[in-house]
Parts: C-alpha cells; structure tokens; sequence
C-alpha cells in the first residue's frame, strides 16, 4: 500500500488571474499574479497550465513555499482554470492579446458597450460588434475569427482531459526512462 501524503499540508486557493509573468508553451508551466480570496496583496502562483491569460479565475490545490530568490509562492500540483465571469476579469482576458484584434483599448469598449454578454455577442451576435465605436468590418472579422481559434483550442485541452490525457501535471513529477 502506498503511503497517502498528508493531507494537511494541502491547501486550496482561488481567484482572478491578473498577469501571467511566465508561460511555456511546451511544457505548459507558468508562474502567474493572482488575486486570491482573503488575501490583500497578490500572490504569485506556480504551476502548470496547457493555456492561461490574465482574467481567466483558477482554483488550485497545493502548498505554500518560501523560494529563496523569489519569495513566497504558492506551488500548485493541480489547477483548473476557467473563463471569466466578472466585468474586471472579462476585461482582462479581452485586454490579454489573445484574441485578435482585440487589445486594452478595444477590451474597454467592448465590456462598456455589451457587459457580461460580450461573450454571447462575439459568438452568437457578432455583427452587432459593429455597434463599437472604432470597430469595422475587418476588424469584426478579426474578432470573430480569433474567438474561434480560442474556442477550438480550449475544445482540444477538454477533450483531451476527458480522454485521460493528462495536460495539466503535477509540479515536481518527473519521468525518466
């Protein structure tokens, strides 16, 4: 029988992503500032993620470390990130770059001008982006086709999730052979 880890040592910590700091696209780790639940300052957060940006909420469970050069962290073994629900958060991811066409600038106007149902908009609606100031018919396709690459990408990390493949990892895990 293997030994069970204790327990207490486990801790669980939840919130807004506000700056993703460091990202390896190949190995999926990240070192993330997080504005956690009952917590004043910003926390940076260690882990692996397969896609994060600024504005998505994470919930993760792990431990609390104090690194020498970087301070205290919170080393995460397993995290699970999820779309923003809040006008900030939303905000955030638009502003992050990861759509095209979308920077800051157009992020706030677009949060101003639909709200929580920007989502809902660029998906279902999406000639109404047209109604923002600034926002033409090209960039409107820009949007629109960089929301797409999005959604196909976060539908591959989910089915592969499902299918058993692991994309998120344990920190401290490694294999040799």
């Amino acid at each position: 029988m293997k030994p069970q880890p204790d327990q207490s040592l486990k801790e669980v910590l939840a919130g807004l992503v506000e700056r993703v700091t460091y990202h390896n696209v190949e190995n999926g780790f990240c070192v993330l500032r997080v504005k956690a639940r009952s917590h004043r300052d910003l926390v940076t957060v260690i882990g692996y993620a397969a896609t994060i940006s600024a504005g998505e909420w994470i919930t993760a469970s792990g431990e609390w470390v104090n690194d020498l050069t970087h301070g205290q962290q919170f080393k995460a073994r397993f995290m699970r990130c999820s779309a923003p629900t809040t006008i900030d958060g939303i905000e955030k991811y638009l502003s992050s770059g990861m759509i095209r066409g979308i920077g800051p600038v157009y992020a706030r106007k677009l949060v101003r001008a639909f709200g929580e149902a920007v989502f809902d908009v660029i998906q279902q609606e999406p000639d109404r982006l047209r109604e923002v100031t600034g926002i033409g018919p090209k960039r409107a396709e820009r949007i629109v086709a960089g929301w797409a690459e999005q959604k196909v990408i976060r539908e591959i990390i989910v089915n592969q999730r499902g299918s058993g493949t692991r994309i998120q990892r344990p920190i401290g895990t490694h294999t040799s052979g």
